[in-house]
């Protein structure tokens, strides 16, 4: 049988003040004829379907007609499970209603394993594959803390509940004797991150070891939005994104993954390529360079080219506006963010004086505000994870326990 495999939509994102609807409209459009093209008989998104956990009304309509309007394809099985920015009641709020459509929707970790087996048909009528279908696990989803351990007691600990959890549902589906596909959302070691992802701590883990996955034919896993194999195995890999979250992904083709399975064999793996519906670019350099770079620019998409510029120049920031704003006349080019070359140098620290906070991110402000403090290595680390973690509570809609997220405020303000 044919599954498609693609995560992280992230419908209802708002993207330096702007939505991308016009672009998850065409995407769902391309992919519900690319479904028919190459007679897909199941999809599984693995995770992150929402930006948040409580999305724009514009994104659940998105998300409700394509679920209706896949049944009108040749594929009318389709997988959900949750991601780190999906709120756990947000999809299972219609997960009975969805059921009716053939959507089987799992939004969290359930008490029962087997609500996390999915049988799928073949295009004869008959079951094809069997998937383990897990979402992002929470550390209260598998493990109880316990007081007085180590940071590396604590990872190690978690790492070895999420093997379990995962070799304990793998062990359900495999008395089906049926092609395995499991599915995740997390940050897989040596996982190539982007500036849209921000990184999750399950607890005090940071990253799980492909090594710890259980033995299923294909592993579709979800959160990193750069497409990529997991310790070169091609049978685990990140679909990716299917539109760029963020500049930094531009150069990164986007993709969705078919996987082709039959009983006594490796799957058949091949990547098709999402077409670009809106251009994002960013263009470093002086003035004169990022001209020259605008007039290489072809404009004539129907969705603007939205633009970053880095500009090289010791000029104060509201001096650029007008000189870009003449370059821009007449062209199909909206610029959304527009940055100063930090160079290390007298004048690079006059210019950094003059920042403003739309030019930094959360996390640079820590940053900078941790390096003015004298502390030594380890303290430093520390500080540094515990702040990761509170963002992390942050990303995630349901949120952790009260008390986890005062003790992470207590360790930074201690």
């Amino acid at each position: 049988m044919r599954i498609l495999h693609t995560s992280d939509w992230h419908l209802g994102q708002h993207f330096i003040g702007k939505s991308r609807e016009p672009e998850h409209q065409a995407f769902i459009c391309w992919l519900l004829t690319t479904v028919e093209e190459n007679s897909v008989d199941a999809i599984i998104i693995a995770g992150d379907i929402f930006d948040t956990g409580t999305p724009p009304s514009y994104a659940r309509t998105l998300y409700n007609r394509f679920i209706v309007d896949l049944q009108k394809t040749c594929c009318q099985q389709l997988i959900i499970v949750g991601g780190n920015h999906d709120s756990v009641s947000t999809l299972n709020e219609s997960r009975d209603l969805l059921a009716c459509l053939n959507t089987h929707v799992v939004g969290g970790v359930t008490e029962n394993p087997e609500d996390q087996i999915v049988v799928l048909k073949n295009h004869q009528g008959e079951p094809g594959a069997v998937v383990c279908a897990i979402p992002f696990i929470r550390p209260r989803d598998v493990l109880e803390s316990q007081a007085g351990d180590s940071d590396t007691d604590k990872q190690q600990a978690l790492q070895n509940a999420i093997a379990r959890h995962y070799q304990k549902v793998f062990e359900l589906a495999s008395d089906k004797n049926l092609p395995t596909v499991a599915t995740g959302h997390l940050t897989t070691v040596g996982g190539q991150m982007s500036e849209s992802v921000r990184d999750i701590y399950i607890g005090t883990l940071s990253a799980f070891p492909a090594s710890a996955f259980p033995p299923a034919d294909y592993i579709a896993l979800g959160h990193l939005h750069r497409a990529q194999k997991v310790s070169d195995q091609a049978h685990i890999r990140y679909s990716g994104s299917p539109i760029p979250l963020s500049f930094d992904e531009t150069s990164c083709p986007k993709q969705v993954v078919l996987v082709d399975l039959e009983p006594g064999t490796a799957p058949e793996i091949n990547e098709l390529a999402v077409p670009i519906f809106r251009s994002l670019k960013s263009l470093k350099g002086s003035l004169k360079t990022i001209q020259q770079s605008l007039e290489k620019i072809n404009d004539d998409s129907p969705l603007t080219t939205w633009l970053e510029l880095e500009v090289s120049t010791d000029d104060y920031l509201t001096d650029l506006q007008k000189p870009i704003q003449i370059m821009l006349e007449g062209r199909n080019l909206e610029v959304l963010r527009v940055r100063r070359k930090r160079e290390i140098n007298s004048a690079a620290l006059q210019s950094e004086s003059k920042e403003t906070l739309d030019e930094l991110d959360v996390a640079e402000v820590f940053a900078r505000r941790l390096n003015d403090e004298d502390l030594d290595e380890q303290r430093t680390a520390s500080l540094s994870r515990a702040f990761n973690e509170i963002l992390a509570t942050l990303d995630d809609p349901d949120g952790d326990s009260k008390t986890a997220r005062l003790e992470d405020e207590k360790e930074l303000m201690a």
